[in-house]
């Protein structure tokens, strides 16, 4: 009881004393233990980087209000500029480090206004509208950091876009300041306008170290190959002027110049062309009657007659994109944004992101020598082809050329894709529209000259009545490893086709189509059924080829897209005394046509003859019941340039023109239509198109004499 009560009594009064006495003390401590942990915690999760603190925002864009750098005469100038550098040697990838998304980061220094030590600025015009919009483009991308511990590239925001408004020395001056250049590595600079009078250097003349250049106007001897990236030079007009989209096809001049302050020599041979082709060239200039200015530079004239300008480029099919002072021309991304196609006459010029992008499918370039011949060169591009250039000019404007955010993230990706190769985007990413036409059939004139991933092909039996050979021809191919499916097409509008369980069974789908007349072009028709990109054309009577010459023969067209491959060789030749193509089957080393009677091919062209069949051909053929294969041959010719190819020696063969006993090809009367299809064909097209070679595709070691377990193609039929 005592203890208790004695305890009890002072507890009460002990407490109260102590809180009074060192309350001040406690509440000290407390609050500096406290703000310690919040410290402690701010400094460990977030960015505490100096310099980040002083990022480059989108409130801190006008240069009146950036901070002044005053630059010292002493201040040490960049080396000229490495021309050795490659990716390898000048650029730190392992700043980039890994990351899931496999994207580069990007810092952007913060505005700075730099000037002399007498207050000169670097720069006559400061932060043009074009770098800014750049900046802030790349500021709202997914490869934009605030936190410079992070970035892999550096973009300055001192605005180098055009020479002309710098002062050489002193912008040096300026990069060598930046914190974290170290001598340029993995920084990257944007220029438009290299180079000055009296010279015009195709590359900007700042020195720069190590830094990559993004640059509007190289030529090879100063393009450092995989380390700087051409870019196009912008057009104002492209923000300013609407052009809406024309659709692809002949208009109303052929050929159309529209550049002002060319050589002289430049436009005394275009006067000549324009002479010679009249109102298929026209030759525009400057306008000397109206005031200088914003609204005359939209302006060109012929012969006092005003035409809109970049309007006017839509009304040409072919619009000259020829060298000035500069290598790059504005006029080029003008040229694609009225969907014409550019003819460019810039020797050494290095193309816009032709690291890329494939300028052979929207541009014609010509030596520069070869101006007096451009006339003929041009008129020698098929029209299809020519619609082609004209839709595909139009979407590189839209996709690459249309604005400085286009351009400066397509800048990006380029350098991303380097830095990250095994996530790159491909050929096709780059260089297809979204939108193809003929639902996604691509055009083998412009694919990669790699094996397409569509694996397999489809084989397009033409068949009438002869179902026991048309059995045995599937029997065959079946064997065929690349096989992918097997479609008939039944030609006999009186007879049904057998019964499916009369059909072999074979390991891939079989697909029976019945067509509503009885056609020869039936067998070129684009079925929804042929998934795959290749296709073997194969008459119900072939029935010779083994598995490894049809496999041997995929294997080949997998290597040449755009060709005719195929195994019966026909050729073409004038005859003097009748003046007149004589169609010729004898068995000869030169080849002109391969027969479609068993042939690889694109299913591109089956949309081609189908529907863009020149003149009456496909109606012809319909009619006589004969020459859909040398059609096909004079199509396809037609369209790429280049001729077919035989594979495997084979020449005894079995096919459409042979009988049971000396084969039709014997037959004066069939030789006569054939010979009568070749120039009715060759007067349609108004030229002739076929091309005769000496090749042949044969398998390696088929002839050596090594144990046949140890060839690929052990089964190749002989001559």
């Amino acid at each position: 009881m005592y203890a208790a009560g004695k305890y009890s009594s002072r507890g009460p009064a002990l407490i109260p004393r102590m809180k009074t006495k060192h309350r001040i003390y406690y509440i000290t401590l407390f609050s500096v233990v406290l703000l310690g942990l919040i410290a402690t915690g701010m400094f460990q999760f977030w960015p505490h980087s100096i310099e980040s603190a002083a990022d480059w925002t989108l409130d801190k864009r006008s240069v009146h209000d950036a901070p002044l750098v005053r630059l010292p005469v002493s201040s040490p100038i960049p080396e000229r500029g490495d021309l050795s550098c490659r990716m390898h040697t000048c650029f730190d990838v392992y700043r980039c480090g890994y990351n899931p998304k496999n994207r580069i980061k990007v810092y952007i220094y913060p505005l700075q206004k730099f000037v002399d030590e007498l207050g000169v600025p670097i720069s006559s015009t400061g932060l043009s509208r074009e770098y800014n919009d750049l900046l802030g483009a790349i500021s709202d991308s997914d490869f934009y950091t605030d936190d410079v511990t992070r970035a892999c590239l550096f973009v300055p925001s001192i605005d180098v876009l055009n020479q002309n408004s710098l002062r050489i020395r002193e912008t040096a001056q300026a990069l060598a300041m930046l914190p974290r250049w170290d001598r340029g590595m993995n920084h990257l600079l944007f220029n438009m306008l290299p180079g000055g009078p009296p010279d015009y250097n195709t590359a900007l003349d700042v020195p720069r170290d190590r830094a990559l250049l993004a640059g509007g106007g190289f030529s090879t001897w100063t393009y450092r190959q995989g380390y700087d990236v051409s870019i196009p030079v912008y057009s104002p007009l492209s923000a300013d002027v609407e052009l809406p989209e024309r659709q692809p096809g002949p208009r109303r001049y052929f050929i159309l110049s529209s550049q002002t302050a060319i050589h002289r020599e430049y436009r005394a041979e275009l006067e000549r062309l324009k002479e010679e082709n009249g109102e298929a060239l026209l030759l525009l200039d400057k306008c000397s009657n109206l005031s200088q200015g914003a609204a005359s530079a939209r302006k060109r004239c012929y012969k006092g007659q005003v035409y809109d300008y970049p309007q006017v480029l839509q009304d040409s099919s072919f619009c000259v994109v020829l060298r000035g002072a500069r290598l790059g021309q504005a006029a080029l991304s003008d040229v694609l944004q009225a969907g014409c196609v550019p003819v460019i006459l810039a020797d050494s010029y290095i193309l816009p992101f032709s690291e890329v992008l494939d300028w052979k499918r929207a541009s014609v370039f010509i030596p520069e020598e070869k101006l007096s011949e451009m006339y003929g060169i041009l008129k020698s591009i098929p029209h299809r082809q020519v619609e082609e250039m004209q839709r595909q000019a139009r979407w590189f404007w839209e996709a690459y050329f249309s604005s400085m955010k286009a351009i400066g993230l397509t800048t990006l990706q380029i350098i991303n894709d380097r830095i990250y190769p095994y996530a790159a985007r491909t050929y096709e990413q780059w260089n297809n529209p979204p939108v193809v036409k003929w639902s996604s059939v691509n055009s083998p004139l412009f694919l990669p000259l790699i094996p397409p991933r569509a694996p397999g092909f489809t084989a397009v039996v033409l068949t009438y009545d002869r179902v026991e050979s048309l059995f045995r021809v599937i029997t065959e191919i079946s064997k065929v490893p690349s096989l992918a499916k097997l479609l008939v097409v039944w030609n006999n509008q009186n007879k049904s086709p057998p019964e499916d369980s009369l059909w072999p069974k074979i390991g891939v789908p079989l697909k029976v189509v019945r067509t509503k007349e009885n056609k020869l072009s039936n067998r070129f028709f684009p079925y929804d059924e042929i998934e795959t990109e290749a296709v073997l054309a194969i008459d119900d009577d072939i029935i010779m080829l083994t598995s490894d010459e049809l496999q041997f023969g995929y294997e080949v067209w997998r290597e040449f897209p755009d060709r005719l491959v195929g195994y019966p060789g026909r050729l073409h030749l004038w005859d003097h005394e009748m003046g007149k193509w004589k169609y010729e089957s004898e068995w000869t080393n030169e080849v002109s046509m391969v027969l479609t009677g068993a042939a690889f091919y694109h299913k591109y062209f089956n949309y081609l003859y189908t529907y863009k069949m020149p003149g009456d051909i496909k109606n012809w053929v319909d009619a006589h019941m004969n020459c859909e294969d040398i059609a096909m041959n004079f199509l396809v010719a037609n369209i790429t340039g280049k001729a077919p190819i035989k594979v495997t020696p084979r020449k005894k063969f079995k096919c459409p023109e042979c009988t049971a006993i000396d084969g039709l090809s014997l037959d004066q009367t069939h030789m006569v239509e054939r010979s009568e299809c070749i120039n009715k064909f060759a007067s349609v097209f108004g030229t002739m198109p076929l091309k005769v070679v000496e090749h042949r595709a044969d398998p390696v070691l088929y002839k050596d004499d090594f144990p046949e377990k140890l060839k690929s193609f052990p089964n190749i039929g002989s001559l």
